[in-house]
């Protein structure tokens, strides 16, 4: 029984060794293939390819009549096509939210209704706000307290308007998201939003160099 045992072994030994000769052996001819240099004759060297001078003007390509009104540009590249498209989506998965779950008559959320394309603007314009006038906590932008008050916050809309919003807001539905884009994509949630506001920047502004 040893000596079939012992056999085996140095069968398996000398098939290991063959293997790691043969690689060996292609590594080295590898190897020597790569070391054959040739010269190269300056004189005939390949042309290198044309440089094509760009003629445009990189920036905004529309006039805005002189306007200094920052919200006509920030239209041309968020226009109601993109308004309307993140709440046709956030109208959705409010609905999607709605229809898997069983929610109990106090539930906050039973409050939701639909969003329109003018309160989504509003919205909007208090998020890039809140990057102007900062406070610690979302919250207190809706304090009444007059050390932290800031009315137009409450003015433009309330605080349980704005918190369901912030809560169903979305940019793509989730059968979407699956089907059309790899599972390690960690934008594929904004796909569909990104190549609408790719769209505004390519129609409205010329750039500097293409990006390939």
């Amino acid at each position: 029984m040893n000596s079939d045992s012992e056999e085996d072994n140095l069968i398996e030994t000398s098939s290991e060794d063959e293997l790691s000769s043969s690689e060996d052996e292609s590594e080295d001819e590898s190897l020597e293939s790569a070391r054959n240099w040739c010269g190269v004759d300056v004189s005939v060297l390949t042309p290198a390819p044309p440089k094509f001078p760009f003629t445009g003007n990189p920036g905004i390509k529309v006039s805005l009549s002189q306007s200094d009104d920052p919200l006509d540009y920030f239209c041309l590249f968020f226009d109601d096509e993109v308004i309307s498209f993140i709440a046709k989506e956030t109208n959705s998965f409010a609905e999607e939210h709605f229809s898997n779950l069983e929610l109990t008559p106090s539930t906050r959320a039973l409050q939701w209704k639909d969003i329109t394309s003018e309160e989504l603007k509003r919205f909007i314009s208090l998020l890039i706000l809140q990057g102007i006038v900062q406070k610690p906590t979302e919250k207190w932008f809706w304090s009444k307290r007059p050390i932290l008050c800031t009315q137009f916050f409450g003015n433009v809309m309330n605080e349980k308007r704005y918190s369901l919003i912030m809560k169903f807001l979305h940019f793509q539905s989730s059968n979407d998201s699956e089907d059309e884009s790899p599972s390690n994509n960690k934008l594929k949630k904004l796909a569909n939003f990104i190549v609408c506001l790719c769209n505004d920047f390519n129609q409205h502004t010329y750039q500097s160099r293409i990006s390939q």
